[in-house]
C-alpha cells in the first residue's frame, strides 16, 4: 500500500471504530463493563500496525523528553477524541484523573500505568497495567494513574477519551506522599498536530 492508500484505510478503521464505540457508550453509559467492550474495539485497532506507520508517527528525536500527540479523529463537540501518542522511553508524568472516560492501547512500545488508590493523607499504587501490544487499559473519568515508558522502543500509543484533552479543565494532579491535588495543566495537551499527507512537514515536539 503507498501513504495515500495507507491514509484512507487508517481514516476508515479509525471511523468504524470511533462508530461502535459511541454506540457501546449510547447503549451501556459509561461504566467498567461499557469499557472494557470500548477496550476490545482499541485493541482490534491498534492490532493494524500498518495503519500507524512509525514514519508518519514519529517520536521526538532520540533522547528528547515530551511527546508528539497526533489527533486522528475528533467529533464537532469534541467528544470522542482520539489521539496517538508518540514518546521516547524514559518519560513519566505524575499521578493524574482525567474527568472523562479513557482508554489507552499499544501500536507498539511499553507504557507501565500505575493505578492509585486515595488513603487518608496520601497515594497508594493499586495495581499495575503494562500498556504494549495486546494489551490495554481502561480508566473511568475518576481513576487516577500515572505513565512511564520503559523498554527500549519508542511508543506509539492510540489514546482514545470521551472528551477532548484541551477540554478538561478540572484535571488534578496528586502528590502521592501527601495525597494533596493541584490541577493539572491543560495547555500542554493540546495535540501536536492532525494526521497529514504524505509529504508534509512534521509537527512540532509538545
Amino acid at each position: 500500500m503507498n501513504a495515500a492508500d495507507i491514509s484512507a484505510a487508517r481514516t476508515a478503521a479509525v471511523a468504524a471504530a470511533i462508530e461502535r464505540i459511541r454506540a457501546i457508550e449510547r447503549a451501556h453509559g459509561i461504566t467498567r463493563q461499557a469499557l472494557e467492550a470500548i477496550r476490545g474495539e482499541m485493541l482490534a485497532l491498534a492490532a493494524q500496525e500498518h495503519l500507524f506507520p512509525s514514519a508518519e508517527f514519529a517520536p521526538p528525536p532520540a533522547g528528547e523528553k515530551g511527546s508528539r500527540r497526533y489527533l486522528l479523529q475528533e467529533d464537532a463537540d469534541n467528544r470522542f477524541a482520539l489521539y496517538l501518542n508518540a514518546l521516547n522511553p524514559g518519560n513519566e508524568t505524575k499521578p493524574h484523573d482525567h474527568t472523562t472516560w479513557a482508554v489507552v492501547v499499544a501500536v507498539e512500545g511499553q507504557e507501565l500505568n500505575k493505578v492509585y488508590r486515595q488513603e487518608p493523607g496520601r497515594l497508594v499504587v493499586d495495581h499495575e497495567v503494562m500498556v504494549e501490544p495486546g494489551r490495554g487499559i481502561a480508566l473511568m473519568p475518576t481513576d487516577i494513574h500515572s505513565i512511564h515508558t520503559t523498554g527500549a522502543v519508542p511508543t506509539r500509543h492510540l489514546h482514545m477519551y470521551g472528551l477532548a484533552l484541551e477540554k478538561l479543565d478540572n484535571r488534578l494532579a496528586y502528590d502521592p506522599a501527601t495525597g494533596a491535588a493541584v490541577p493539572y495543566n491543560r495547555n500542554f495537551m493540546q495535540p501536536t498536530a492532525t494526521t497529514r499527507p504524505a509529504g508534509a512537514p512534521a509537527p512540532r515536539p509538545a
